[in-house]
């Protein structure tokens, strides 16, 4: 786990905390070639500088988002904003269901728009994987 995201976590409550440790384990697990660091005050992994996926802690949950979920066809995903991405909340670690990540993580990895260059292309997406 990054220094900076070992930092994050550890400045939550302790549930807050549990929900944290156990995504960033999972999330490393799945994806050890991808780069962690602190982006916009949160946790996010990139692939070759694609933001793919990272956590965030909200008024009463723990928000795991995915910046291309929308293309991943999960039932469990909800959609958020009006880009690709989509959601998952998350109240207590338990509610963390492991197959369930390892399962968007590797379409994680397998399907992305490239958000990187989203303000180059005016807002546009385009699909990279």
């Amino acid at each position: 786990m990054h220094p900076d995201t070992r930092s994050y976590n550890a400045g939550q409550t302790p549930d807050v905390r549990k929900i944290c440790d156990r995504l960033a384990r999972e999330i490393d697990r799945a994806l050890p070639e991808a780069e962690n660091k602190i982006w916009h005050a949160h946790p996010v992994w990139f692939l070759d500088g694609n933001p793919v996926v990272g956590y965030s802690k909200l008024k009463d949950c723990v928000r795991l988002l995915f910046w291309s979920g929308q293309s991943f066809e999960e039932a469990g995903l909800k959609n958020e904003g009006s880009f690709k991405a989509a959601e998952a909340r998350y109240v207590a670690a338990a509610e963390v269901n492991a197959e369930d990540l390892q399962r968007w993580l590797g379409k994680a990895r397998d399907i992305q728009w490239d958000y990187k260059n989203i303000v180059r292309r005016k807002g546009r997406l385009e699909r990279l994987k």
